[in-house]
């Protein structure tokens, strides 16, 4: 007899059937190889300081897996928000576009980062998410955050100090903008991407950002980014890409943040 029914699992499961459809019996012993990913995930989150592991565990069972293609949009600006993304491997790009068309580079979010916060569902997105690459991501849907926020107001507290964070990145980038030469706003650019969408590899840490994207976040043009990473080139700071940039020395790069000559 339970042959039979673990052939009648298995059945269900091939002809599609998710598992969050099964008896919750069943449903826990499927999601429970997955669920001590998450809890790590969620308990190096942000979005979750604060609050019990068993806690992080209750607040999962809620949360549905979700993979993005790269390239793919996770949503586009002016839709209502419908759910809250929690990118569990990847990285996204936020961008925004001007009245007259023109697309500029927000934001960029990685590993254990929340993509979008907005304070009310009834919010439309200010901008536009699309996944750099292959991205997992753990969804909760909008109208079961409500209840959670509720049960747990660390989360609210949570994501009110995210939301403060990045406004004060946000007004540093534009004192930055309006008081540095290129060469230190581009510097202080990468070195947070670095900490935020930083692929190591053998010759140095890679952020995936075209020149053009670097100009964007650093308010100045193609032409400029080229330069001074072709200057920084021979020194051995960087290794421009035609898709991305790979740091070579993250030491050389701070001083120049600092505004030292390297």
């Amino acid at each position: 007899m339970a042959t039979e029914r673990l052939r009648g699992a298995e059945k269900g499961l091939s002809l599609g059937a998710s598992p969050l459809e099964n008896s919750p019996k069943k449903s826990l012993s499927l999601v429970r190889p997955n669920m001590a990913e998450h809890l790590v995930l969620m308990c190096n989150s942000a979005l979750f300081a604060g609050i019990q592991e068993k806690d992080c565990g209750e607040i999962a069972s809620f949360a549905r897996p979700r993979t993005f293609a790269r390239d793919e949009l996770l949503f586009a600006q002016g839709q209502p928000v419908r759910s809250l993304i929690l990118l569990q491997s990847g990285s996204v790009k936020h961008t925004q576009l001007s009245p007259n068309g023109n697309e500029v580079l927000l934001w960029m979010s990685g590993t254990g980062d929340a993509v979008n916060l907005e304070p009310e569902s009834a919010c439309g997105h200010t901008c536009s998410a699309r996944a750099l690459e292959r991205c997992r991501t753990l969804v909760w849907e909008y109208n079961r955050l409500q209840g959670l926020l509720t049960q747990y107001p660390q989360i609210r507290k949570n994501i009110s100090l995210i939301l403060a964070g990045r406004l004060h990145e946000l007004e540093e980038r534009f004192r930055e903008m309006a008081t540095e030469k290129v060469a230190k706003r581009l510097a202080l650019t990468l070195l947070r991407l670095l900490k935020r969408v930083g692929k190591p590899g053998q010759a140095g840490i890679e952020i995936a950002l075209t020149r053009e994207e670097l100009a964007q976040m650093t308010g100045t043009t193609l032409f400029t980014i080229s330069r001074v990473l072709s200057s920084w080139a021979e020194t051995g700071v960087v290794q421009p890409r035609r898709q991305g940039v790979v740091i070579n020395d993250p030491c050389k790069l701070e001083a120049i943040g600092e505004g030292k000559e390297v």
